[in-house]
């Protein structure tokens, strides 16, 4: 083929990639809008729009309103052309996910099944995927892949879990799930997964730090928007930063590290009782104790994330199973008690709070084969 030829359909592609990326990015449009922003020629557009619906990547759904002349046809992806899953592998339980190319989670469901590390226990996982895609009469090539987002810091390949001391589980294969998938798998740190959730549904952000109030406390540093691995893969581990050399016996062996305060666990344990129970009697106001309990996670969590601001400048998102939990008057009281002291002000502004609750991690571990799905097209 000549070098030509070799350029001409280098351009297709790259033409095509951008009227799908425009239509992706507004979400609903019309032919002339693309014309105008894309700056390309009303046939050169037309040929692309007419090749996406073929392939079934984007449809016509309904009529924008006149303005003198034919109405225009409103213009859409067809965001479940493809579906990705992501798995969240808990100490005693394990969530499964499933999300179109928005995101949008449209399956989540939560399975008691205590880890262990023996072939039956992968099989029992990637059973309940593989049932869930077959009661849907999925075809295999629908499914983009499947990301497994586990209590562990992964390898740079994402293969091993080489640190997991929360739930044993050093040592952790990819492998160990992929074996019995007929699809692309991926692992990834759970508090990583939780990052990138976060980034997608806040693109704006440049820089933030995740907490992750999760059954065990995570977090998650993005950076030129980018989630920071670190050269140890360990870079947001803000749950073992010690805010009390005397405190609590953390799971790694040090004491008063900010898990001990701060996770649903720290949370259940101060109260006796589940944070589904908790919330409601927090909100009534009546249990003096339930709300010391509340003030004192509260002033732990303020004080962290004050000297986190002083190490990364940056907006703070409260992510994870407690975040749907947080009030607008418990963000006040967050911020009035961050300022305590403090030499630098963070605005409540730059506070923000995550809406996935406990489906966070595999949420945003779905999201990455749909991220390399639309940037392939």
């Amino acid at each position: 083929m000549s070098e030509k030829g070799l350029t001409n359909i280098s351009l297709k592609k790259i033409n095509k990639s951008k009227v799908y990326q425009y239509i992706y990015r507004k979400k609903t449009t019309s032919k002339l809008q693309i014309v105008q922003e894309l700056q390309m020629g009303l046939s050169t557009v037309s040929q692309n729009l007419n090749l996406l619906e073929q392939e079934g990547l984007i449809e016509k759904n309904g009529f924008f309103e006149s303005t003198g002349g034919r109405k225009a046809n409103a213009l859409q992806i067809v965001s479940d052309f493809k579906i990705s899953i992501g798995i969240g592998i808990l100490k005693g339980m394990f969530h499964i996910t499933a999300v179109d190319l928005y995101g949008n989670a449209f399956y989540t469901d939560t399975i008691p099944l205590p880890y262990s590390n023996t072939p039956d226990y992968y099989k029992q996982v990637t059973d309940a995927v593989k049932e869930f895609i077959s009661s849907r009469q999925y075809d295999n090539d629908k499914v983009l892949g499947i990301s497994i987002a586990t209590q562990g810091i992964t390898s740079p390949d994402h293969t091993t879990v080489l640190y997991g001391d929360i739930m044993n589980n050093a040592g952790m294969k990819l492998d160990d799930f992929s074996r019995y998938l007929p699809y692309p798998c991926y692992l990834e740190h759970d508090s990583k997964s939780a990052a990138f959730l976060e980034l997608w549904n806040h693109p704006e952000l440049d820089s933030a730090v995740i907490i992750l109030l999760n059954r065990n406390l995570g977090g998650g540093i993005i950076t030129n928007h980018q989630i920071h691995q670190g050269i140890s893969m360990h870079s947001g581990t803000l749950e073992h930063i010690c805010i009390n050399p005397d405190g609590p016996l953390c799971y790694c062996g040090s004491r008063g590290c900010l898990e001990t305060y701060c996770s649903a666990n720290a949370l259940e344990q101060a109260a006796g009782i589940p944070a589904k129970e908790f919330f409601p009697l927090l909100r009534e106001k009546r249990s003096p104790q339930i709300i010391q309990i509340w003030k004192d996670f509260l002033n732990h969590l303020a004080f962290a994330m004050k000297n986190l601001n002083l190490v990364i400048d940056a907006p703070i998102i409260l992510s994870g199973y407690l975040a749907p939990y947080f009030t607008e008057e418990d963000i006040e009281y967050l911020t009035e008690h961050l300022h305590t002291a403090a030499p630098f002000i963070l605005d409540k502004t730059q506070i923000l709070v995550g809406t996935n609750g406990q489906y966070t991690p595999a949420i945003g571990a779905a999201l990455h084969y749909v991220e390399k799905f639309i940037q392939s097209v």
